[in-house]
């Protein structure tokens, strides 16, 4: 969500100011200020220093209110709130599996912080906790989380994380067996700002709404939308959207459960529920023109086009609940330089945002096929 834009606390209107000193030399003075004279040129340069002062003062004022702060200013002006800190980057997390050469009689170690590592040996994990190889067992999955945080641990297929750094009593093998999920990059000054104002009503653990959303948001930055509701009294449920438009994974539902599920967090008679929203199924068939006496060429036209049809999957997919709407994707083709678009998919699709007691259950829009056709030229 974009924030306020900056408030003007100091007229920095360069060709006002100047006009002001004229006027104020002349009155004090009787002469006439010409454009050219050295009293003219002298008023100009007193007048750009006088706007950079007022410009720096503009900006000096907007970092003291929160919704225009940025950066370690907006780090300053979270003691203000309940959050105070701005969320870091975190690291992507999977599970391994630990193989040995032959069951045992007694159980076989994996330490914890037993690094593996892909096939390029660019990024390590390494285990969390102390897992075991029990008697008569041949392997053990423990979670490993990457060394390095930020999204560049995520999406490591399983197979992928295959060798080993540390080597355990009777190791044979071992691959991951989940994608690699969680790593987030440092949150976003709007982001950031958002999750200041949500922050406000995790003051009450009496079961808030914004309570629950807050807490989830605050696990990662890649959390794009989060809903909350109770349709039966003393279990609540939550749906999470990642900031790509798909829904939460399961390693990432894991960590927003134990982020909401925590005793300061939950009131005791809560239980705590992650469940994945519904997804309806949307197509894209068009066929759009291009004028004839069109400035752009047809070539550029048409990238433009597939841009926004682009972004309008991206949008479209962006919040929980959010209806199918074609004329968002009508708008976003006549910016594109076309002359018209004739839209045969989709159709206006009312989504249930999960506010409803009879659909506590939200649902969000995800595309099938697309098909866009350019139909030619057409005179205006």
């Amino acid at each position: 969500m974009s924030r306020n834009p900056e408030f003007e606390f100091v007229d920095a209107d360069v060709a006002e100011l100047q006009a002001e000193m004229v006027q104020t030399y002349e009155t004090l003075s009787g002469e006439t200020v010409l454009p050219g004279s050295p009293e003219n040129l002298m008023i100009q340069w007193v007048a750009s220093i006088i706007l950079q002062e007022r410009i720096k003062g503009n900006y000096a004022a907007n970092q003291n209110l929160p919704s225009r702060a940025e950066g370690n200013n907006l780090d300053a002006l979270a003691e203000l709130f309940y959050a105070q800190e701005r969320p870091g980057a975190t690291a992507a997390t999977c599970t391994v599996r630990f193989h040995i050469s032959a069951a045992q009689s007694s159980a076989i170690l994996v330490p914890a912080g037993t690094r593996v590592t892909d096939g390029s040996q660019k990024l390590y994990w390494e285990t969390t906790a102390d897992a075991w190889v029990a008697i008569g067992d041949t392997y053990v999955d423990a979670q490993v989380r990457c060394q390095t945080a930020g999204t560049v641990g995520n999406d490591f297929t399983p197979g992928m994380i295959n060798t080993i750094v540390d080597v355990y009593d009777y190791y044979s093998a071992v691959e991951n067996t989940t994608t690699s999920d969680g790593g987030s990059a440092p949150m976003s000054d709007d982001a950031f700002y958002e999750l200041l104002r949500q922050s406000m009503d995790s003051l009450s653990t009496a079961g808030a709404r914004g309570n629950y959303i807050y807490h989830a948001m605050a696990v990662s930055s890649e959390i794009a939308d989060v809903v909350v509701n109770s349709p039966t009294p003393g279990e609540v449920y939550i749906y999470a959207l990642m900031d790509d438009g798909t829904i939460a994974t399961s390693t990432m539902k894991a960590a927003i459960l134990a982020a909401c599920s925590a005793e300061d967090v939950r009131p005791l008679t809560d239980k705590v529920v992650m469940d994945d929203p519904t997804t309806v199924s949307y197509n894209i068939t068009l066929t759009y023109y291009i004028p004839r006496d069109a400035t752009e060429e047809s070539a550029t036209i048409q990238a433009n086009v597939t841009k926004a049809v682009n972004e309008y999957v991206a949008w479209q997919c962006g919040k929980l609940g959010r209806d199918i709407n074609p004329s968002k994707l009508i708008s976003m083709l006549m910016q594109t330089g076309i002359k018209r678009v004739a839209l045969t998919a989709p159709t206006f699709t009312t989504l249930y945002d999960g506010n409803d007691p009879d659909h506590p259950v939200p649902q969000i829009a995800t595309v099938g096929t697309v098909t866009v056709t350019n139909g030619g030229v057409e005179d205006e």
